[in-house]
């Protein structure tokens, strides 16, 4: 009989929680296993989420400039989009960072096993591979970082081809003449943005008052502008009540605020009203972990109240469903693991971001939320459309918001809408880490002509002394 392996270390799931834990386990010593039930290591970030929809983003965004260049003195006589080499390019992509991956896991010495793992009892894990045989595996420490799924609506299941989910949209053929996108958060408004600029029709229905509900109220209202100018329907407060499917179509009939019954019909319908977490068939009830609507009870440290037993990413509760948290949550948990001294994660220091267009970059509290908990804040604002580099990128869209405390000016929340609003929420992020106020940044030297003197604007108009260049 074969001898059951032991660990010091198993993570069961290979998303970008799951694969960081295990290259940073290796990387601390400690003998590692990866467990992963799909064929291919990465998860849903990796091959249906993050990296292949900002692919699809990029050729949607040259696709458009296309479309437009004539105003950047560029004469385009002939041009065309063809979809299979756009879906090729993302799936060169995808498969070139998943081999980048096994590579750091076979450096780092961290065992991979392909199969559904479950918690078997203290320090006990099984894995049922696609054969249907399953094995054990012993480890000193577990970290379980099994991601999420879909929510689909009570009733309604996809079908890959009229019904959609994230995984299903990445998949068709074609671009379809028409969606109607159930759910306007982050992953609703970013297809929203890469099918419209395909050509597709896009209409977006969201349950709750506004689009883009987490972030701050100012961010809302201006994406659902953005949105309209582009021609991009947002319905809010619209209550999904039934969805019936066609051969060639698919028809949604939902409850508009004045009460009324209204009824929409597309090509596809793409279902963005939430995640679920992988938590059923993982044996917790086996455990003294504690869940709440399925997400995973841990404490800083990302400990279960099951002795060895971590979870992190999307399964745990109260945490943000973002790959990079997953990320860092995993680093806490294995430094942890190891018995090393570690920093718990401070999710109000995490950025947001979200690539429709215009992007999004968000860290902190909104200036409600702010002022829910009590502070007496400063806001101040400064628009895209004074800030020189924007200009010239001709994407005028958009501001950048910085809340701040009154009496200390301690920075409490950034929000910033508008081209490179993704990437210069970094500078905010680190300044509130290291407990910088709207005036560090007012006194930081920026560059020009770039988008980040929009932050520093922003900063100076805290002060009631922006500055339009």
């Amino acid at each position: 009989m074969a001898e059951t392996p032991q660990y010091d270390l198993v993570i069961i799931g290979s998303g970008p929680g799951g694969y960081v834990a295990a290259i940073r386990a290796g990387q601390m010593g400690l003998k590692t296993a990866l467990i992963e039930k799909d064929s291919k290591f990465g998860g849903t970030c990796l091959h249906w989420g993050c990296i292949p929809t900002k692919a699809l983003l990029l050729s949607a965004e040259i696709y458009d400039y296309f479309k437009n260049a004539r105003e950047y003195g560029i004469e385009c006589k002939e041009f065309s989009l063809d979809w299979e080499a756009v879906q090729a390019r993302k799936q060169r992509i995808v498969s070139k960072l998943a081999k980048g991956i096994e590579y750091l896991l076979k450096k780092n010495k961290v065992d991979t096993v392909q199969g559904y793992g479950r918690l078997a009892g203290p320090g006990r894990i099984t894995v049922t591979d696609a054969k249907d045989q399953t094995r054990e595996i012993l480890a000193r420490k577990i970290v379980l970082a099994t991601g999420s799924e879909a929510k689909l609506l009570p009733g309604v299941t996809a079908d890959g081809k009229r019904i959609l989910t994230n995984k299903e949209v990445l998949e068709l053929k074609q671009v379809p003449k028409s969606m109607i996108i159930v759910g306007a958060g982050a992953v609703g408004v970013e297809f929203a943005s890469i099918f419209h600029r395909f050509g597709a029709q896009v209409t977006a229905l969201e349950m709750l008052p506004r689009a883009l509900p987490l972030e701050d109220e100012d961010i809302s209202s201006e994406l659902e502008k953005a949105f309209r100018k582009q021609g991009i329907t947002v319905h809010t407060q619209a209550a999904v009540q039934k969805v019936a499917k066609a051969e060639k179509s698919v028809a949604v009939t939902w409850t508009a605020p004045d009460g009324k019954t209204q009824t929409l019909e597309a090509e596809t319908l793409l279902l963005a009203v939430g995640r679920t977490p992988n938590t059923d068939n993982l044996g917790l009830e086996k455990t003294r972990v504690r869940t709440e609507r399925g997400f995973v009870k841990v404490n800083p440290t990302m400990q279960t109240d099951e002795p060895g037993v971590y979870a992190i990413g999307d399964i745990v509760a109260g945490s943000p469903l973002l790959a990079h948290v997953a990320s860092m949550e995993g680093i806490v948990a294995v430094t942890h693991a190891a018995g090393k001294p570690v920093e718990p994660l401070n999710y109000l220091q995490a950025p947001s971001c979200t690539f429709c267009e215009p992007p999004i970059g968000s860290v902190g509290l909104s200036e409600r939320a702010a002022r829910d908990a009590g502070h007496s804040v400063r806001v101040g604002k400064f628009p895209f459309s004074a800030n020189s580099k924007a200009t010239i990128l001709g994407a005028r869209e958009g501001f950048v918001k910085i809340v701040c405390d009154n009496q200390y000016g301690e920075i409490l929340g950034v929000h910033a809408i508008g081209p490179g609003a993704v990437e210069m929420i970094a500078e905010p992020t680190l300044a509130m880490r290291l407990e910088g106020t709207g005036v560090d940044i007012s006194h930081t030297v920026h560059a020009h002509p770039t988008l980040a003197e929009a932050m520093l604007e922003a900063a100076h108009a805290v002060y009631g002394v922006a500055i339009h260049i």
